[in-house]
């Protein structure tokens, strides 16, 4: 049977759709949290199953202890990453002074080499290069502490995280409620690959970072950079903000070594690590720890990391990732968004051969055929 599309059902969707994500923006403060309960839930999960089948422990208190674990752990590294940080951005007068120099010595070596006369000299004009580097650089370090918000919900996300958890039976029958249409199995189904993908991606994805937090460091330490296991395992956490956080973590080692040494060659030497760290992990590390799992290509990776960016800011782009893999498996399970699964997913290699060998193949048989 095919489903005919008139132009009133064409723009009646597109209206829904700009209404369904103008209410995504307005509700962020409502789903953001929901959203992150539901990541963490994922990620204790097998220490509350632990404590349940290993302990016999009662759910509830199986369910309080995990996350009591969790919360711990993650207070203690959000603590001392807020500690480092403010440490770094108390010397931000030193860094501006020591950027405000560079800048004078390389437009300075640049107008030499044109010729440009003192009257047209960028130097010898007042563009208060100076007030404009402490103007930024206050606005970056806001927003470096402004994105802890992720976890300034310390109350909701602790509450809707107990309840995933505690009602998750309660929760699973409400789907077979919902979806009364479908059967019992092919729900479970469902379930089942949305939570092993979300499971696969979080557990590789921190292994990955563990990797790469010890190639980072031993790399900074090689060069001699101040901090060097801070800003190596930050790095790495910024993992998970895919190909944006890996810039951000260079760039601070970066700044240290234009700060703290006396050639710019240690900047040169920190940006190639991180440059060649990131080719390494994105083109080895992550496809052998994950092993493909979350086959999503990189085209809706970037598309996704925009567009969520733009509808939720630096939260948005961490769950991107799993949103869109979840988003994926909904539509494969789907007759009519199977379209949309096959987009996202990761492109077979047929799709990706040039058409000329297979033309060259072709045309070799014909002439043995004459």
């Amino acid at each position: 049977m095919t489903i005919k599309t008139t132009p009133s059902n064409f723009a009646f969707n597109i209206i829904a759709l700009i209404a369904v994500i103008f209410a995504l923006y307005i509700l962020k403060p409502l789903i953001m949290p929901l959203l992150l309960a539901a990541i963490f839930g994922i990620m204790i999960f097998p220490v509350q199953s632990f404590f349940e089948k290993k302990w016999r422990c009662n759910r509830l208190f199986a369910t309080i202890f995990s996350i009591i674990i969790m919360f711990g752990l993650t207070i203690l590294l959000v603590y001392l990453i807020i500690t480092q940080l403010r440490n770094f951005m108390d010397n931000g007068n030193e860094y501006i002074s020591k950027i405000t120099e560079v800048y004078t010595s390389i437009i300075g070596n640049v107008e030499k080499s044109l010729d440009v006369s003192d009257r047209n000299s960028l130097l010898e004009q007042d563009i208060g290069f100076s007030e404009l580097l402490k103007g930024n650089f206050d606005k970056i370090s806001t927003f470096i502490f402004e994105s802890g918000s992720l976890f300034s919900d310390v109350v909701l996300i602790p509450i809707y995280l107990f309840f995933f958890l505690y009602y998750r039976r309660f929760l699973r029958n409400f789907a077979y409620r919902l979806f009364s249409k479908k059967s019992k199995s092919y729900i479970n189904l469902v379930i089942k690959e949305v939570y092993h993908i979300q499971q696969n991606y979080l557990a590789g994805l921190l292994k990955v970072m563990v990797i790469v937090g010890v190639l980072n460091t031993v790399g900074l330490l090689l060069l001699g950079i101040e901090n060097a296991v801070f800003f190596g395992f930050f790095a790495a956490l910024l993992l998970v903000i895919p190909y944006i956080g890996v810039v951000i973590g260079a760039l601070l080692p970066a700044l240290v070594a234009l700060v703290t040494k006396d050639s710019y060659w240690y900047v040169f030497g920190v940006l190639a690590l991180f440059s060649f760290i990131q080719f390494i992990e994105g083109n080895f590390i992550t496809p052998k720890v994950t092993g493909g799992k979350v086959s999503v290509n990189s085209f809706i990776v970037i598309f996704s990391l925009i567009a969520f960016a733009m509808l939720w800011g630096v939260a948005g782009m961490v769950v991107a990732i799993p949103i869109t893999a979840t988003i994926k498996i909904l539509c494969d399970h789907s007759e009519q968004y199977k379209a949309f699964g096959f987009l996202i997913g990761e492109p077979e290699n047929k799709f990706l051969r040039s058409t000329a060998r297979s033309r060259l193949k072709k045309w070799k048989s014909i002439r043995k055929k004459r």
